[in-house]
């Protein structure tokens, strides 16, 4: 993961020095491009356990493959990364109900509201273009939706994502309007690797690359002693990740289809969350 470690140093090292909304402060970049050749390993951070994380990693895409939009089914397999952002107050705030966190991931993924009444399952169009016509280029999911962007407490932030097909190999390339990049970009990265693999099976395809473009990168005032630790380490190697190869429907998988291998990280760094 060299190449993470790399974004964390430019950061630490050419950042500018900017306000957010969280009023923690923030050091940012504009414009930085990551790429993972999935046939090398599996692109999970090795400079500080993810390992706890795992679980959540892969239940968290499964959530936004189902479409939910509700902790409480996060909830069911024990995993609250989104409690924070889903309070009693935030959602009557919102006008939603408890525990719901408006039309995020899910939501854009399988019911887009293309206006007049329409929706798009973005997942299964993109799934079915693949197989009928691999190269095109219009196999794209966005989750931005001007129309709903204010109709949530946290807009989506990895918001726009195309696959790519040449030679029998099939890549992701997702841009990311706004990038945390100790806590949220390794979440992004392993996601949507793992997503790109479960694409690649049920369409006949090998996962190529993953191509991660980031505009806004920032690393959190309150996260920068962590940080400047993290880049004094040595990456280690990549681990693998194995897919039930009977399951051809991108809706059917499940956690016990997925199993990390050769996972030997270095112990885990503590990084606070930007509230």
């Amino acid at each position: 993961m060299r190449q993470y470690l790399e974004l964390v140093d430019h950061i630490l090292t050419k950042g500018e020095r900017k306000s957010d909304p969280q009023g923690v402060g923030n050091i940012a970049v504009c414009g930085y491009q990551m790429r993972f050749d999935l046939s090398k390993g599996f692109p999970l951070i090795t400079t500080r356990s993810m390992r706890g994380s795992w679980k959540a990693m892969v239940y968290e895409l499964l959530w936004f493959l189902s479409g939910s939009t509700n902790i409480k089914d996060l909830h069911k397999n024990n995993v609250h990364l989104w409690d924070i952002w889903a309070t009693k107050e935030i959602c009557e705030k919102l006008g939603l109900e408890e525990g719901d966190l408006g039309p995020i991931y899910g939501k854009q993924w399988r019911a887009f509201d293309g206006g007049g009444g329409i929706t798009v399952d973005q997942i299964k169009n993109v799934v079915e273009g693949i197989k009928k016509n691999p190269d095109s280029r219009r196999h794209i999911v966005t989750s931005w939706n001007p129309r709903e962007a204010d109709m949530v407490f946290v807009a989506p932030c990895h918001c726009f994502f195309q696959f790519f097909h040449s030679n029998g190999k099939l890549s992701l390339h997702l841009f990311q309007r706004s990038a945390d990049v100790p806590v949220g970009v390794p979440f992004n990265i392993a996601e949507y690797s793992l997503l790109l693999m479960m694409v690649a099976q049920v369409t006949g395809l090998q996962a190529g690359e993953f191509v991660h473009t980031l505009s806004d990168a920032h690393i959190y005032l309150n996260q920068v002693e962590a940080a400047k630790e993290q880049v004094t380490r040595t990456s280690k190697a990549l681990p693998r990740v194995r897919i039930n190869p009977d399951v051809k429907d991108i809706f059917s998988f499940t956690f016990d289809d997925f199993t990390l291998e050769e996972y030997d990280p270095l112990p885990s760094i503590k990084y606070e969350v930007a509230l």
